[in-house]
This record gives structure tokens, C-alpha cells and sequence, in this order.
């Protein structure tokens, strides 16, 4: 796919990867052996019926396409830009044996985008099968988190005929969407354009709405739920609790990308929500989010940014195609590398890093080598500004302010395979019970928990 130019995309936000044209989608999509036994489709965690789709795209019938895409994914635009489907769908592709696999998210996204224009940006539901019979809704359900599985659960639910309320702690709707992933990556447009499908599917929004705080889950019941999807995320940020961490202009990646994606800090003075802007700047971490945060410092300004990871490239959680781009835009990779201490001046702000060079070891529990310092490794770097993108953990709010939800050693909540919770009409999924996980995983969950909620209605129903 073509994509901006390093040299150029280091200085906007606009997104790298320009997407196909027709002439080149339809030329992948021609491509597809149309498999009879289907692995893509096993390889997804939403179940979409990959070969149908891409079938019709290759025929040109875009339309068919979008509806045959929006029976199991409500977020195609997102997903075809976010989604590993390098570890999924492509992973098991058949053409991959022999060369490159077919490029599905790049078709996904295709066919997304073209959708989006030809509603100038709003999604429409007319004439697609999703409308289905208008039904009555006869029983109202809450979904706390507008994140990836809280849209896709209120959606599914939405489908069935239900009442669904999103209620979301945050001013905007798209939870991890809008404030963890950069604009450059995905355009907050784009998710906007998605969450307006939700709308026309009848799902209701609650803004400013912190569930634990305003109101809680056994409230909810109260008002006259009859169920609830927790689909909160992960959003309580890790650190590594060395010397000197609390200086100031050290950063959790959450609050980093926030105030970047959600505040619009990247246009400030013209947003009211400042952030540091740093020169040198380091990043701790090697997944997706410590690459997201080193790529938005580069575009904020910074003169120079280190990515530190105490493994190698090998065992880094981020994609390869957001490494690769790292490195073309010039970040600077320092692998078997962590920081054991943080050094700052006369007035508080942080102004360099000690460092400790690392070996690997034997797998710990991740399955990955265990990074061992080496003595006497010591070096420093200068720095004006660090970022921390080392994982995340569940807000403990809801489990503190909801009797009998079981959790799990590090606060995630207790399920069973179908989302079920400790508490009968309780369901969650997505970040607050995986951990940090990818959108498509959180939208499998949804998916799942949408499926169990309405059985669970049905059988209320037939006891009452």
C-alpha cells in the first residue's frame, strides 16, 4: 500500500498508509483462491466470511461487500487499520504458503472507506440488512465503556431489538479508539463516521458518565437494566517504580497519548490542553503503544527520540509494520536496554536516564527470553522527557463499588468463556478481563457477550 513519505509524515498527523485505489483493490482481491475450507475465517476472531466479501469486492459490487462486512464487524474502518491481521486472518491465508498472503485488512479498509464517502462520512443502515423488522425494544441493557467490545457489544444488542445505553467516563465516545491511538494511525474522523452506524442501529450514548463514581452497576439495575456489559478497558497505566520516576516530565503513555489524541494538545495554543513538548525524548516499552507514543513525539517536535526495550526486536509485542515505520521516521532503537534510574536538575524536570544494558535468558511465564542485566553495563542518556508504555491494568473502581464481582490477582474481572460474570446479569470483556489485548480480541468478546446476554433475557423471560 502506498504511504506518506518519512521525511514528510514526521511533520503532520495526517494517516501514513494512503489505502488502495479500486483499480488495486480489486486487483488484490483477484488474488483470493476462494478456499473451501476457509482458514481466514477461523482465523478471525469475529468470524467474518473473508472469501464472501472479498469475492464480491473483486466483482465490483462494494455495496454487497460493506453488508456482508457489517453481519459480523460493526467497525470495519477501524479494524481494517488497527487489526494484526498478520497474526490472524493473513497468518493462516493459503497464498502465504508460497508468497505473500492476500492483503485482508487492506481490502477491509478498502471497502470501509469507500462506504464512509459515499455517505460523505456518515454510515447509513438503510437498504442493508442490519435494518432487519423495526421492533419494539422490550428490555433495556447497559454497556459501560464505549471502547472497542462496549461498541460491539451495544451494537449486536441493538440488532436483537434491545435498549442499549453506552455510558462512557470521557467527554467523547471510542474509549482506547480516541484517546490511545494516534490520529496518524487512526483518523478520531474515521471512528466518529463508525460510532454514527451505531446511532442509526438506535444505541444511545452517555457522556461524562464515570460508572463507579456517578452512578454504579447495582444503580443501573435499579433504574431498570436488566443487564450489563462491562467493557471498561485497561486504563490504569504501569510503572516501573525505579528512582526518580516521579520528576516531572515523566509520563504514563496514557496520559501522553491522551492528552495528544483525546485534548488535541497537538494544537495547542488553538486546544487548551498543554503537554511537554521534549527535544530528547525517551519511550519505555516495544508494543504498539510505545510505538504510537515515540512516533507522536517525533511529530510534536523532539529532536531526537530513544525507544528503549529491555529484549530484542524479536520479542517485541508491537506490529512489524509500526516498527519498520518507527525506524524510517528515525527513532532510535535501544534493545536489551532499561532504565534504573532517572536523574533530574535543580528544579524538579527530568534531564537524563541511567541505563543498564541486558542478556536474555530463560522464558519466563510471557514465553519470552527473561532479560538479565549485565554488571557493570551502566551508561546515561540525556533526556528532557520520558514516556512509560510498560502496560496497563484495570481501574479498580468498578470492582471496589461492586459487591461480589469476583476478580482476578491484578484486578481484572472473573469470567467464563461466554463473558458471564459472578454476578447473574453482569457480563464483561475486552481489557478488563484479557488485560491489554488488541481491538479485534475486545470485539470478539462483545461479540460473544452480546450472544450470551440475549440467551440470558430469553430464559428470564420464559421463568417469568
Amino acid at each position: 500500500m502506498r504511504e506518506q513519505p518519512a521525511e514528510k509524515r514526521i511533520k503532520n498527523f495526517e494517516e501514513v498508509p494512503l489505502g488502495y485505489s479500486e483499480e488495486e483493490a480489486v486487483r488484490e482481491a483477484s488474488r483470493c483462491l476462494q478456499c473451501k475450507k476457509k482458514p481466514c475465517v477461523a482465523g478471525c476472531p469475529v468470524q467474518i466470511d473473508i472469501p464472501a466479501f472479498i469475492k464480491v469486492l473483486r466483482e465490483g459490487d462494494f455495496q454487497k461487500g460493506m453488508d456482508l462486512l457489517h453481519q459480523n464487524n460493526f467497525l470495519p474502518a477501524v479494524t481494517g487499520r488497527v487489526c494484526p491481521q498478520e497474526e490472524q486472518c493473513q497468518m493462516v491465508c493459503v497464498m502465504g504458503k508460497a508468497g505473500d498472503p492476500i492483503s485482508v485488512g487492506a481490502l477491509e479498509r478498502f471497502l470501509a472507506d469507500w462506504y464512509l464517502k459515499q455517505h460523505q462520512g456518515i454510515s447509513s443502515i438503510e437498504g442493508s440488512p442490519l435494518a432487519g423488522e423495526k421492533k419494539e425494544p422490550v428490555k433495556k441493557i447497559a454497556v459501560v465503556g464505549s471502547g472497542p467490545a462496549g461498541l460491539t457489544c451495544a451494537a449486536e444488542l441493538a440488532k436483537k431489538g434491545y435498549e442499549v445505553t453506552i455510558f462512557e467516563g470521557f467527554h467523547k465516545m471510542g474509549g482506547v479508539l480516541i484517546y490511545g491511538i494516534p490520529e496518524f494511525r487512526l483518523p478520531k474522523s474515521i471512528v466518529a463516521s463508525e460510532i454514527e452506524f451505531l446511532k442509526k442501529l438506535g444505541v444511545r450514548f452517555a457522556t461524562n458518565v464515570l460508572v463507579g463514581r456517578a452512578l454504579t452497576i447495582e444503580d443501573m439495575f435499579r433504574e431498570g437494566y436488566q443487564a450489563v456489559f462491562i467493557g471498561a478497558g485497561a486504563g490504569l497505566p504501569q510503572f516501573m517504580n525505579v528512582p526518580g520516576e516521579n520528576l516531572a516530565g515523566i509520563y504514563s503513555a496514557n496520559e501522553y497519548l491522551t492528552r495528544v489524541n483525546l485534548m488535541k494538545a497537538y494544537l495547542f495554543p488553538g486546544y487548551d490542553t498543554p503537554v511537554k513538548v521534549g527535544k530528547k525524548v525517551a519511550v519505555i516499552g516495544g508494543g504498539n503503544v510505545a510505538m504510537d507514543s515515540a512516533r507522536t513525539a517525533l511529530r510534536l517536535g523532539a529532536d531526537h527520540v530513544y525507544l528503549i526495550y529491555r529484549r530484542t526486536e524479536n520479542e517485541m509485542p508491537a506490529r512489524k509494520e509500526e516498527i519498520v515505520r518507527a525506524k524510517e521516521e528515525g527513532i532510535e532503537f535501544n534493545l536489551l536496554t532499561a532504565p534504573v534510574r532517572y536523574l533530574g536538575d535543580e528544579k524538579g524536570f527530568v534531564k537524563g536516564a541511567e541505563c543498564l544494558r541486558m542478556e536474555l535468558g530463560e522464558p519466563d511465564s510471557s514465553g519470552r527470553r527473561r532479560p538479565m542485566p549485565i554488571p557493570n553495563s551502566e551508561f546515561r542518556i540525556e533526556i528532557d522527557q520520558a514516556v512509560v508504555a510498560i502496560g496497563t491494568t484495570p481501574n479498580p473502581i468498578i470492582g471496589r463499588t461492586t459487591p461480589g464481582l469476583k476478580l482476578k490477582k491484578r484486578g481484572e474481572i472473573e469470567t467464563d468463556e461466554w463473558g458471564q460474570t459472578s454476578i447473574p446479569g453482569v457480563y464483561a470483556g475486552g481489557d478488563i478481563v484479557t488485560g491489554s489485548a488488541t481491538v479485534i480480541t475486545a470485539m470478539g468478546a462483545g461479540r460473544k457477550s452480546a450472544e450470551a446476554i440475549d440467551n440470558y433475557l430469553k430464559r428470564q423471560n420464559t421463568v417469568g
